[in-house]
């Protein structure tokens, strides 16, 4: 039975209720963390923005019966003076009009970048993003969520924020002067292999900066904008003008000469901007039920994730779900190793259970792994290999009995290499010593014949040649070029590079021939390395000390290997 959390209303689309409301407020906490965040500072001078800019609306609204009084009085110097006026009005509309939309996109950009890196504190945390994406199955592409729904919520949020937050005043001032004129009208695959390599903290760090470039390129685009909202919103309002501008010509070339002055004519040019603009403000309003469907959506989407993780963030630090250990940060690669521990892993009594099932795949199982002792895990398939890795990388709990890792993770430790590869974006130096760029970011040339003794010991001379280096950055995801034997290949160039004690691969040769299956393991055994692994060819024995063959339902046997 996969674990379970609270799911969405099922068959239902997102409704504006109670629900909505509260998980809107949460998401709000995140936007708006204290009145002296960023965030709010903004919203305060859009705020103050929308007010100045109703205002001069009004004035503008106003020019239309001015120039019937002017007009009709044919007061060539009153009109003169209007003109002037009008235009200097209309620039500062233009103005206010478009740092209105620029504070709202910069809005936007602030929003997304807080509410996208507070959810991906959550999902990187411990190995949360695995038991999301593996292990429960009650929220859906957490990554969308985290990408797509978070842009478009931001983006329509900050798309109202302006309209919504103006309404209230524009309605009742409005309303009291057309009453008062009447009187007188809303972001898989690699979940495992991810887990396996403790990336969680790692990966964090890469998808943060990669939205940290996001965001800067927004931030310029959007500066950019600005200059060009002035000049639309500039043209806009001065076509309002152009047509009495027009009209005054034959005016004052006494063409209507005999044309007499109305007030009336003012007064009606009052009351039509008056409700014209009052339509106009319940427009934008009607206008916003759409919009505001939308994020109801993404509300609730984005407040079922963040519930999610928020749940499974304490589940973690009450204990229920296993931490996830961090790399041994002591030392890295080819530095000075501390005398090992003789025990990797003590297993005593585990029996093991896949997390939708309570069908036990290994019963009663008791293990010592001892440096030196390779352990080599056969049986077929659906008989607990992988899930018997997967309760040692501490990824699942055993359903009874106990599981010891007694070695450090990382360099000189335990290492683990995950039955699919798993590779990040960037250099090939970044491949192969993966993670340790993050952990070592000073660590450059000086590791460069390392490397390249280590990706020629894998077979992988040739790479180099075709990245241009180690330090090219390539245009390409790595899955898409290198074949599956070079993945493997490249995953073992890794593998030598962080020359870990305990070497735990799950099916790391399965695309490769066993002449050259039996190199990597050679050198490996040359490094120092003690084996556990999963396969299936007998030309595995070799390098390995004991067999534990998984029979099915539970049963298992453990025999050592004669040396012939």
């Amino acid at each position: 039975m996969a674990i379970r959390g609270p799911g969405p209303r099922p068959g239902g689309r997102p409704r504006l209720d109670l629900q909505f409301l509260q998980r809107f407020l949460q998401i709000q906490k995140v936007l708006f963390p204290s009145w002296s965040s960023q965030s709010a500072l903004m919203f305060l001078t859009l705020l103050c923005v929308a007010l100045l800019e109703q205002l001069v609306i009004y004035q503008v609204g106003l020019i239309p019966s001015q120039y019937f009084g002017v007009l009709g009085n044919k007061d060539l110097n009153g009109f003169k003076t209007l003109t002037f006026l009008s235009v200097v009005l209309i620039v500062l509309q233009s103005m206010l009009k478009s740092f209105d939309q620029f504070t709202c996109n910069l809005l936007y950009v602030s929003w997304r970048k807080d509410l996208t890196e507070h959810l991906h504190r959550l999902y990187f945390r411990g190995r949360v993003y695995y038991t999301l994406n593996v292990l429960r199955d009650d929220v859906d592409n957490p990554d969308q969520r985290i990408s797509q729904d978070v842009e478009r919520f931001c983006r329509q949020l900050s798309s109202m924020a302006s309209k919504l937050i103006i309404s209230p005043f524009t309605l009742v001032y409005y309303t009291y002067q057309c009453f008062r004129r009447f009187k007188h009208m809303q972001i898989r695959v690699n979940a495992e292999p991810a887990a396996f390599f403790r990336a969680g903290h790692v990966e964090h760090m890469r998808t943060d900066r990669r939205l940290q470039r996001l965001l800067k390129t927004q931030r310029e685009l959007m500066s950019k904008e600005l200059w060009l909202y002035i000049g639309i919103n500039m043209f806009d309002y001065l076509g309002s003008i152009l047509s009495y501008i027009v009209i005054a010509i034959p005016i004052f070339s006494g063409v209507y000469g005999d044309l007499s002055p109305t007030e009336l004519s003012s007064l009606v040019s009052k009351n039509a901007f008056v409700c014209m603009y009052l339509i106009n403000c319940f427009s934008q309003l009607i206008d916003l039920c759409t919009t505001l469907s939308d994020v109801a959506g993404y509300t609730h989407r984005i407040g079922e994730l963040q519930e999610t993780l928020l749940d499974m963030t304490l589940k973690s630090q009450d204990g229920e779900f296993l931490d996830e250990s961090q790399w041994d940060l002591a030392r890295g690669p080819g530095g000075p190793a501390t005398e090992p521990a003789d025990t990797a892993f003590l297993l005593e009594r585990v029996c093991i259970c896949a997390p939708s099932s309570h069908k036990p795949l290994i019963k009663d199982l008791s293990l010592k792994i001892s440096e030196g002792q390779s352990l080599l895990i056969t049986g077929n398939t659906g008989t607990g290999k992988t899930s018997l890795l997967r309760v040692l990388g501490g990824l699942w709990a055993s359903a009874r009995g106990s599981v010891q890792m007694l070695a450090d993770f990382g360099p000189h430790g335990v290492l683990f290499l995950p039955q699919k590869p798993f590779f990040t974006d960037g250099t090939l130096r970044e491949q192969v010593i993966y993670p340790l760029k993050e952990i070592y970011p000073d660590s450059g040339s000086t590791d460069d014949e390392r490397i390249m003794r280590f990706l020629e010991l894998a077979g992988l001379s040739s790479l180099v040649a075709r990245t241009e280096g180690l330090d090219q950055q390539v245009d390409w995801n790595w899955y898409d070029v290198l074949s599956p034997g070079e993945m493997q290949r490249l995953s073992f160039a890794r593998l030598f590079y962080l020359q870990p004690k305990y070497a735990v691969l799950d099916e790391a040769t399965s695309a490769l021939t066993e002449e050259v299956e039996s190199e990597l393991y050679r050198v490996g055994q040359q490094l120092g390395m003690t084996f556990i692994s999963v396969g299936h060819r007998r030309s595995l024995e070799k390098f390995h000390s004991l067999v534990l063959r998984l029979c099915g339902d539970g049963r298992w046997e453990l025999t050592r290997i004669k040396v012939e």
